[in-house]
């Protein structure tokens, strides 16, 4: 049995219209958020053995926050460059190639890849994965490359609007 946790970024900034769309940081709706959703991710009790993001400034920021709530150490969270803007497809790669020594992964990364990657693995309906959504999928393979459609379902969906 194998844990995906699929995690938007948090809300970012649009104030600087000189940076890149890589290098935008959190707002402060995103600042709150984050550590915000980090507390609910403790209060679950999981414990990830990667947390894995793109390295896009929010998304990175996201995932630092979120580590530090839940106790994840900063020096251990992986980066994967493919992970910024990627379609459903690639981020299925990705975690068909995950470490088969891992069984709870949690990955950072951005829309509309994210909502379009669980509807794929999970056939969820999901309509949007909103800034700082977690999805959580359980995959019932011993092996990462063995995710697909057939064996994987949503655990839950949470994000920072929805009601406790």
């Amino acid at each position: 049995m194998k844990t995906l946790y699929v995690i938007r970024h948090a809300k970012s900034s649009w104030d600087d219209p000189t940076l890149s769309d890589f290098d935008r940081p959190l707002n402060k709706r995103g600042k709150k958020d984050a550590p915000d959703m980090g507390k609910r991710l403790r209060h679950r009790e999981v414990v990830p053995d990667l947390l894995l993001s793109s390295p896009a400034e929010r998304a990175l920021t996201t995932c630092h926050i979120i580590a530090g709530q839940i106790g994840y150490p900063q020096d251990k969270i992986k980066t994967d460059r493919n992970l910024y803007h990627a379609e459903d497809a690639q981020i299925l790669s990705i975690v068909q190639a995950l470490d088969n020594k891992l069984n709870t992964v949690w990955i950072f990364g951005h829309n509309p890849g994210l909502t379009d990657f669980v509807n794929l693995l999970a056939k969820a309906d999901i309509d949007n994965i909103p800034t700082c959504g977690v999805v959580a999928c359980s995959l019932n393979v011993s092996s990462w490359d063995e995710a697909n459609s057939k064996n994987a379902s949503v655990i839950f969906f949470d994000y920072p609007k929805k009601k406790k």
